[in-house]
Parts: structure tokens; sequence; C-alpha cells
């Protein structure tokens, strides 16, 4: 098995699907961990406790949002830079990553486990749910730093061509999370009985037993991002390479932030239809999370591809590594779309029950919307060829105006013509409206004569071998 494919030479649509199922593997793994967690402490502990999770589970996603802002802009310098054969640069924005993200994160959760109460109190914690929020969200703070650093290192990976290691390490992550939850919230053996902190704790223990691992790893097989020896110095944060990341990466974090507001925003607006309308919606959103999959692996798996070429100046394969990422997100989301069309009842039963009224509700807004994610996987696809040369900024504007103008108008302007209808066809409106102004800004905008994203040379580079590929 060799995991560092070479995504600057040979035939494009086989590597870049190689490239982009590992991924696609990693994301679904992470869903799946995540529904599976819910389960375990909603059977052991209850609805009070599930609800209680919330908090923590969104303070988590606003950090890791953040994180994957800077992940993203460090998987294009580093792919630019691996295009262009600079392996010390590419070491460079790893270090600087590295060094200014795990010091913060260890901060983020000592700050976060004195201020587990007070962020509780600002979120509008119910006074019954407080006692179980605050042992969850102090725990979750005590594993932010194995979650944003496995996270870190695994879109670093990514961008030095290597998609195999982040999944075997997600794997790992996963089972051991899995398992150990049942253990730690009730006191399975000689563990001790810690409730709903025993679910939090156990993705701490998956989380960092996965993280030393990888990084043994990665030394193991000698791959070419692992530091040695004067290397390490690297770690030290370089400022001409923390700008880069910081102007490329808050665009990008910021976009996760949109998208969730928007969700937020139209949430309240079904809200108001009654429990049963919701319900079907929140039925309907778990599937989607599953729908929009491809996309976004595809859309990562293209930029850290076309970000190597761009660096080793192959313009003429970035625009067929867009046209294949378009190709096969057609196939793999329109596959899905209809598959989920054919079996929308007995999808929306695994969520509602068989025998629920919701589901009539939750089949029809399937029908409506979910069509939507084809161009919406196409959107994904454009925007990360263009932000593979840097280009941040745009792709922020585009949703800004799809999730709020687009897709608030036509829920609410639409609203007194077609009934609760217009909340359902907002979003697909939203995501044909991305795909136009995605298609604008890949066809016409200035975007490729942007200047290649170089490293800035603050220390004398030493000589560094290119490694062979780090094979097993």
């Amino acid at each position: 098995m060799a995991p560092r494919t070479r995504l600057t030479a040979g035939p494009i649509a086989p590597v870049l699907l190689m490239f982009a199922l590992p991924t696609l593997g990693s994301s679904i793994l992470q869903s799946a961990n995540g529904s599976i967690d819910a389960v375990w402490i909603g059977r052991l502990l209850g609805e009070r406790a599930l609800a209680a999770t919330t908090n923590g589970n969104l303070v988590m996603f606003l950090l890791t949002a953040f994180v994957f802002g800077f992940g993203m802009a460090a998987t294009i310098l580093i792919g630019q830079s691996f295009g262009r054969g600079d392996i010390q640069g590419a070491r460079e924005t790893a270090g600087t990553a590295l060094g200014t993200f795990v010091p913060l994160s260890l901060a983020v959760a000592v700050a976060g486990w004195f201020a587990a109460p007070h962020l509780l109190s600002l979120l509008g914690t119910a006074p019954e749910a407080v006692p179980l929020a605050r042992d969850y969200l102090r725990v979750t703070f005590l594993a932010m730093p194995a979650i944003l650093t496995l996270t870190l290192m695994m879109m670093a990976l990514r961008g030095a061509g290597d998609a195999v290691t982040p999944l075997v390490f997600m794997v790992l992550a996963v089972v051991l999370d899995i398992a150990l939850n049942p253990v730690l919230i009730l006191g399975l053996g000689p563990a001790p009985r810690l409730g709903i902190a025993g679910s939090a704790l156990a993705t701490a223990i998956a989380n960092y037993i996965a993280l030393i691992a990888m990084v043994i790893e990665i030394y193991r097989r000698d791959l070419p991002l692992r530091l040695r020896g004067a290397e390490l110095a690297l770690l030290r944060p370089r400022l001409g390479v923390l700008r880069i990341l910081a102007v490329k990466g808050l665009p990008m974090g910021v976009q996760m932030i949109v998208v969730s507001s928007s969700m937020l925003t139209m949430l309240t607006l079904v809200n108001r239809e009654g429990v049963e309308v919701t319900a079907a919606f929140g039925a309907t959103q778990q599937l989607w999370t599953y729908v929009q999959m491809p996309a976004m692996a595809l859309g990562g798996a293209v930029s850290a591809m076309a970000a190597q070429n761009i660096g080793a100046g192959l313009w003429g394969r970035v625009g067929r590594i867009t046209l294949w990422g378009v190709v096969f997100n057609i196939a793999m989301t329109g596959l899905l779309v209809a598959a989920l069309f054919w079996a929308d009842r007995s999808a929306m039963a695994l969520f509602l029950g068989a025998d629920s009224p919701a589901i009539a509700t939750g089949q029809h807004i399937t029908r409506l919307s979910t069509w939507g994610f084809i161009a919406f996987g196409i959107s994904m696809v454009l925007f990360g060829t263009i932000r593979a040369n840097g280009q941040v900024v745009l792709p922020l504007m585009v949703l800004i105006v799809s999730m709020y103008p687009v897709r608030l108008g036509v829920a609410l302007g639409l609203r007194d013509w077609l009934g609760t209808d217009a909340l359902w066809l907002s979003f697909p409106a939203a995501m044909v409206a991305t795909l136009i102004m995605a298609s604008a800004i890949y066809l016409h905008g200035g975007w490729r004569r942007a200047p290649p994203l170089v490293v800035p040379p603050e220390v004398p580079a030493p000589d560094v071998p290119v490694p062979e590929a780090g094979r097993r």
C-alpha cells in the first residue's frame, strides 16, 4: 500500500477517485461515531442527558470550524509546496500550524474547564440540564487538544497527498470511542461509573491514543512532513507562514459559521410549524448529512490535488481535475439522491419510527429539496479548485449571499404563495444560486492570475532530500 499518491502525474480520474474515497470514508466514520455516541447516551442515560450534550457539541463545532479553516489553508500551502518540490516549505507550514495550535488548544482546554458554567449560562441552558451539561462540557474541553491536533495533522497529510493514513487513524479513534462509551458511562469492569462525563472521556481517550499512534507511524515510516533534530525548530511559528494561514484560513472557518448560523435561522422558522414538522425536518437533516458527504470529500480532494498541480505549474491538469471532480460528484451524489427518493419512507422510519405521522412530511421535504445537493456538490468542486490557488474571500461572499438573501428571501418572501413549501424550496434555491455564482467565478474570475502561495524564507533552508514515498 502506498498512501502518498503522486497527484501531479498519471491518469487524473483514478488518482482523484482513490484520493477522495479515503476522505469520504473518514467523513462517514465521523458522522456515524457521533450518531452512535448519541445512541449510547440516549439509551443509557435518557433524554435529558442527550439534550445536555448539545452544548458541548456546539462548542466543539465552533472550535473545529476555525481549525478547519486554518487546516484547509495549511492543506493548500503544503499542496502547492509539494507540487513545486519545496519540502522545506511544506515542513515549515506544518511546523507553524502545529506550533501555533497545540499551545492554543491546551490554553483553550484549561480556560474551558473553568469557564464551562459561565458558557452554559451564556447559551441559556435549562437549569435542570446544567449539572449534566457542565460535566460533559468540561471533559469535552479536555479532549479538544487531541481532537483539534488530530484534525490539523490529518489535513496536513492530505495536502501532502496522503489520504490513507488519516483514514487508518480515524478508524482507530472511532472504534475506541464506540467501545469505551458504555464502559465509562456505566462503569463496566474496573472502570469507574462516570455517567455523561464518561462519554466525553471516551472521546478524549480515543483521540489521544489515535493522535499518539499516528505520530509514531509518521516517524516509523519517515513520512515527508516529520520533523527531526534541528528541524524541530520549525515548530516555532514563522510569522510569514502564520500570516498566510490566518489570511487564507479565517474566511474558510467563517464559511462554516455562516452555513451553520443560516441553518439555525431556518430551524427557528421550521419550529413555528409544530412538533411533527420539526421532527420530520430533523430526520431529513440526518439523511442530508450523508447525502452531502461525497461533495465535501470530492471538494477537499480536488483542492489538494489542484494545489499540487498549481504548485508544479501544470495548469492543463487543473482544469481536467475539476472536470473529473464534477463528473464524480454528479454520479455519486446523484446516486445517493436517487436512492433516497426510492427508499425515503424506510429511511425516515429509521429516525421517526415506522408508525410516525411525521414520515409523510419528511418524504415531502425530501422530494422537494434533496435534488439540490447535486448542484451543491458541483459548487464544492469548483470552490475546491478556486481555493487551491488561494482565493478564499469570493467563495465566502457567495455563501453569505446564497445562505441569507437567497435562502431566507425564498423562505419568507414566498411564504404567502407557497405556504410551508417555501421553506423546503429555499434549500435547493440557495444551492442553485451558489452553483451559478461559483460557475461565474470559476469561468471568469481572476483566481488563476493570483500569485502562487510561497512560504517566505525566514530561515536558511537546508538541503532536504525528498523521501521516496513513505511506503509500508
